[in-house]
């Protein structure tokens, strides 16, 4: 990168002792001058093409040109350019002088001169060190090796430190460089008094990462291309919606095919029910279906259970209480008119939750209710003849195709949907209706019915 102008002043403080460098960079500005600064070309490196090409010979003609003395200072001057990170070789990066021949090298960008005190991230600091593994050379070079204090050294291999500056913080190194060759530049290592809190709070976050659990790239890998497989026809974007996508066309056979609780689902709904059991509970259809199974396996308790907690945990806040008494005298309880069967531990929790319900008091039994069911119950209703019979009653409707006049006539005929309000009160008469039809009956009672009517 080269600079066609004098750089702004960005209102930076300079360190001590750094005259020296903003005499250097002042020259540097001069020699990247579009007219009376070193000519620069694009040259081929192997196989890149690499603008604004410099080389030592020019750039000596220029100092000499310039400055007017002699040739040894002229070649100090070039080669503290160089050892400072101003310029850097293309070709022999363990190089660090100016060489008066054909030796490429190119300016090195402002972002990266000594006197900018630009904070490099620790993700940053980390490429350098990985890019160091990778050439095999892990250890740091002793210029490197933090000291006694804070110590200012190039991170160019084999380069020579430059003298100590008392600078606060790191600076960007050259495996940072967005270019395709690295660059010579600066950085300090910091020793840092680490205090008793930061070693606490670093043992804490290292018995976390422990216990976090952790998966081969390979296994995440291939779940996410089971499930990708496995959504992919059942994706808007990926699949046509059947019979016709409703905003495209102005036809609700779509929304009509797969209301909440339609009598008969379609085939690519009731195949979703298969994928998990939260897919089926998910789905107020499937729900309904996965009741009809279980109310013949008589053992229709541990999902309304897991819908009472449900409606526990979505419930206003001012029922709270009386809803978590319900549940508990009508599962829990020893005793209770359906009660389930969870671990002493499970029960344990809840039961000393229930002194305090909130929301969540019901969580953990409801967890353990619901791999219950997905381990045993799912797997015999997809088994059953309750799946197999709606799968071969589930319909497939076929797709539509409208001309423009169709689709301009089904947009006059729009017409309005059912209110959300209409739709809640039909699902609470739908549950009042269930919890009555679940509810224990009393045979007594029962009894004394048919011998009054007798």
């Amino acid at each position: 990168m080269t600079i066609r102008t004098v750089r702004p002043n960005r209102v930076q403080h300079f360190r001590p002792r750094t005259h020296c460098f903003k005499k250097l960079e002042a020259i540097v500005v001069d020699m990247q001058d579009p007219n009376s600064g070193v000519k620069g070309s694009e040259q081929k490196l192997n196989v890149n093409t690499i603008p604004h090409v410099i080389t030592g010979k020019d750039v000596i003609a220029w100092i000499t040109t310039k400055m007017k003395t002699t040739p040894e200072e002229v070649q100090a001057i070039g080669t503290m350019l160089v050892a400072y990170g101003y310029i850097y070789p293309l070709q022999n990066h363990k190089k660090l002088v100016m060489c008066n021949d054909t030796s490429l090298y190119r300016f090195q960008t402002p972002y990266f001169w000594p006197t900018q005190k630009w904070v490099a991230e620790d993700s940053d600091y980390a490429i350098y060190l990985a890019k160091r593994n990778i050439r095999k050379k892990g250890m740091l070079e002793p210029y490197e090796q933090p000291s006694k204090g804070p110590r200012l050294c190039t991170t160019y291999p084999s380069a020579p430190p430059t003298p100590q500056v008392p600078l606060p913080k790191l600076i960007r190194g050259p495996c940072l460089s967005k270019q395709t060759v690295p660059m010579v530049t600066l950085c300090i290592l910091v020793s840092q008094k680490i205090t008793f809190d930061a070693y606490r709070r670093m043992n804490l976050f290292y018995q976390q990462a422990i216990m976090r659990s952790k998966v081969k790239s390979s296994v995440s890998l291939g779940a996410l291309a089971k499930y990708v497989t496995t959504y992919k026809n059942h994706d808007p974007f990926l699949a046509p919606c059947l019979p016709s996508n409703p905003w495209q066309t102005d036809n609700d056979a779509y929304w009509t095919y797969n209301t909440r609780r339609v009598n008969v689902p379609t085939k690519m709904r009731v195949e979703r029910w298969s994928f998990s059991l939260f897919e089926l509970l998910n789905d107020l259809r499937g729900r309904d279906d996965f009741k009809i199974f279980l109310k013949k396996e008589f053992s229709g308790e541990n999902l309304a259970f897991w819908e009472a907690a449900e409606e526990l945990k979505w419930g206003t806040a001012s029922s709270m209480s009386s809803k978590a008494e319900t549940i508990f005298k009508t599962f829990l309880v020893p005793g209770a008119p359906r009660w389930i069967n969870i671990d002493g531990r499970t029960m344990g929790l809840t039961v000393k939750g229930l002194d305090h319900p909130h929301r969540y008091v019901l969580e953990a039994a409801q967890t353990h209710v619901f791999l219950l069911m997905k381990k045993d119950t799912f797997f015999r209703y997809l088994k059953s003849p309750v799946y197999k019979d709606i799968q071969k009653k589930a319909l497939n409707p076929e797709s539509h195709s409208f001309s423009p006049a169709q689709l301009e006539q089904n947009a006059q005929n729009r017409s309005l949907g059912i209110h959300p309000i209409i739709l809640w009160q039909q699902e609470e008469e739908e549950k009042a209706k269930a919890a009555i039809a679940s509810a224990p009956v009393d045979v007594k009672a029962m009894m004394s019915k048919i011998d009054r009517k007798k």
